[in-house]
């Protein structure tokens, strides 16, 4: 059985370059607190800046737990990050879902940010609840990046 991609969409002001740069270098100011696998409220979220860079939480005593890793760093138009996380987030470095983020620019100076969650048959007999509960989940964290992009512009 084939799990299709998660996909979802939103539109911000702010041009590519400052979407991108509040995307991937901010996650930390714009995830909600506690919404992360580690349990714990996070002090930042780290993308690090490189194909094959880190991609992970750390919280208030400096304790870091992965999420995955960089898979494409193309700024400002393409963010390719492998998710490793199980379907009860935990990390798991046997898996590798991909989740890709483009920035369009849009007229008037606005950006589209486009999601794509794919490779979910990874997780077998769990994909299909895990594909439920990420097709709510990322509109609800590109709701709050729209929110974060709006207030620093």
């Amino acid at each position: 059985m084939s799990i299709a991609p998660v996909a979802c969409s939103i539109e911000v002001k702010a041009p590519v370059a400052r979407a991108f740069e509040l995307f991937a270098r901010h996650m930390g100011a714009w995830w909600p607190r506690g919404k992360t696998p580690a349990g714990r409220p996070h002090v930042d979220l780290v993308i690090e800046p490189c194909k094959d860079g880190r991609w992970f939480e750390r919280d208030a005593d400096g304790r870091e737990t992965p999420w995955g890793k960089v898979l494409a760093w193309e700024p400002p138009r393409r963010l390719v990050l492998g998710w490793q996380l199980d379907p009860q987030f935990r990390y798991d470095a046997r898996l590798l879902m991909e989740v890709e983020i483009r920035f369009d620019a849009l007229a008037g100076g606005g950006t589209r940010l486009s999601l794509e969650h794919r490779n979910l048959d990874q997780l077998a007999a769990d994909a299909e609840t895990f594909a439920g509960k990420i097709r709510s989940g990322w509109p609800e964290r590109l709701g709050n990046f729209a929110q974060y992009a709006l207030s620093h512009p």
